[in-house]
């Protein structure tokens, strides 16, 4: 079962319909001993950083997520992916989950149009189990202005839109993140959503 995060700020149906297409066991929840009881996460996000950590604060799993991050597979999508990191500066400084080293902020692209939205390909840059099955001429969707500053270690893939963007972070344990819509990506996308749902033991 995978336990998808419902605390107000989520793409969630489209996540749900996307997993019941590949007919992956999924439930929408915040119940903490659902979260517990799951055998993989999903946390997606759409908003803003600060509002979306403090709706998330407001169930009271902000602790749940970090200790069962630490023993099963866990994915953010999009904003959900955003708040992995450590801080968000998005209006305002906020604390994210800190699963993964490193911040958000606006995204630098001279000349480019922000928000960031549309497809763009994936370039890899370090192997990761959700790359599976995948060439080196994908295609994904985004829609976001800020993104993920890091080290290039936790960089799985990422797209050039200008300068270099991550794409999907990997934390080289059970900690994964998509800055764009794998649920809206077509093909590259479900197969991303499939090898996600592989790690279930």
């Amino acid at each position: 079962m995978i336990s998808i995060i419902d605390y107000g700020a989520g793409n969630i149906f489209s996540v749900k319909n996307a997993l019941d297409y590949l007919g992956l066991e999924n439930k929408l929840t915040k119940d903490k001993t659902e979260i517990e009881n799951a055998d993989a996460i999903i946390l997606p996000g759409v908003g803003a950083f600060p509002s979306a950590m403090k709706m998330l604060d407001s169930t009271g799993l902000v602790e749940t997520l970090k200790e069962q991050a630490k023993k099963k597979p866990f994915l953010g999508i999009c904003l959900g992916m955003q708040m992995l990191f450590e801080k968000g500066y998005e209006f305002e400084e906020a604390d994210g989950l800190g699963l993964i080293k490193g911040k958000v902020d606006k995204i630098v692209a001279p000349g480019m149009i922000i928000p960031h939205m549309g497809w763009n390909k994936l370039e890899f840059l370090n192997d990761c189990p959700l790359l599976e099955g995948l060439t080196d001429d994908e295609y994904v969707y985004f829609v976001h202005s800020y993104q993920a500053y890091c080290d290039d270690s936790a960089i799985s893939a990422y797209c050039e839109y200008s300068s270099k963007v991550p794409a999907l972070v990997y934390d080289g344990a059970n900690v994964y993140g998509a800055q764009f819509h794998p649920e809206k990506s077509g093909k590259t996308g479900l197969q991303i959503l499939k090898n996600f749902g592989g790690l279930i033991k």
